[in-house]
């Protein structure tokens, strides 16, 4: 595998490589080469959901790239996918990873992540909505979601399970009756939003965290018309001028120096592969903690909707929803 400095060790023994491609809005028709290229270029890692609604073309890439003779073998990657609120009933948890694993053409998992504590109406639709725009949700109990993955550990279907977007209180609530405890929390995670609270309770827990939008997501929908641009922070240009990196580069540094695992996504040959050259450098203390301190806690990965002419938070009313907590 890569250099030894390129990944995490997660409670399970397993080698998480720090660096991995993001695939969320990665349109079909760009997702497989996207794809190809990551992993001709030394990626070991590749972030996947169901929600994106893009697996079966990853998994085009995956049967052209993967195997013996071929680009990666598949003991080398690291695939990560996540369980969709639509699938929360501990009925609907293993089919829905045989639906994941059969489009993504993998005989198991390395990591099956819970997307959000919260859930929405079973079914096929992944965002079932009343006729007023909003969502329709259904209140299974994640702890309840949790034993069921559980039980695709002990198939070998995937090597371990985690969490995304689930908040401090409960991670602890699903640790309280976790008998394969979490490996790994996702969550937004840049400069403006560092979640230091949250990753040293992680760490103190063992779970290790992987910083989704770790750029800030510029290409997101809902983007408010005067939030702050990431790229262009003027410490993080300075530098990226003095190490003769990008900004983007600098950022991710940031991340892995401090043993957070980063997701870029992108489809832009260029940019995959420059995302990957940031364990040539080191930053030193000082622009660590800089960089720590321009968290402004602002989140850019809320989803909203649109109800009676106004821009809501999608989620904010289901009980499990995260985001009150303040961390």
């Amino acid at each position: 595998m890569s250099a030894p400095c390129d990944f995490v060790a997660l409670h399970t023994g397993q080698k998480m490589p720090l660096i991995g491609l993001g695939t969320w809005k990665s349109e079909r028709g760009q997702v497989k080469e996207a794809v190809k290229y990551a992993l001709s270029v030394g990626y070991y890692h590749i972030d996947c959901a169901a929600a994106y609604s893009n697996e079966a073309e990853i998994g085009e890439a995956f049967q052209e790239c993967l195997g013996p003779n071929k680009i990666t073998k598949r003991e080398d990657l690291f695939v990560t996918s996540k369980l969709w609120n639509t699938k929360h009933h501990p009925e609907d948890v293993e089919p829905a990873l045989r639906k994941t694993l059969g489009d993504l053409k993998l005989d198991y998992l390395d990591l099956y992540l819970m997307h959000w504590p919260h859930a929405f109406e079973r079914g096929d639709n992944l965002f079932p909505k009343n006729p007023d725009n909003t969502m329709r949700y259904d209140y299974t109990d994640y702890k309840d979601t949790w034993k069921a993955m559980e039980k695709l550990v002990e198939k070998g279907l995937v090597k371990a399970i985690g969490l995304s977007n689930f908040n401090s209180r409960q991670i602890d609530d699903v640790l309280s009756v976790a008998t394969v405890k979490p490996a790994v929390l996702q969550v937004e995670c840049h400069p403006y939003l560092a979640q230091n609270e949250l990753i040293a309770h992680c760490q103190k827990r063992g779970l290790v965290v992987t910083a989704y939008s770790p750029l800030g997501s510029p290409d997101r929908m809902w983007k408010h018309p005067d939030e702050p641009v990431l790229l262009e922070e003027p410490g993080i240009k300075k530098l990226a001028e003095k190490y003769s990196k990008s900004p983007a580069q600098i950022i991710l540094r940031w991340q892995v120096q401090r043993k957070v695992v980063a997701i870029p996504k992108s489809v832009t040959p260029a940019r995959i592969q420059q995302n990957l050259q940031v364990f040539d450098f080191s930053l030193t203390e000082e622009e660590m903690s800089h960089i720590g301190s321009l968290n402004k806690n602002w989140r850019y990965i809320v989803p909203m909707i649109t109800v009676n002419g106004k821009l809501v938070a999608r989620d904010a009313g289901h009980p499990h929803y995260p985001f009150n907590d303040p961390y």
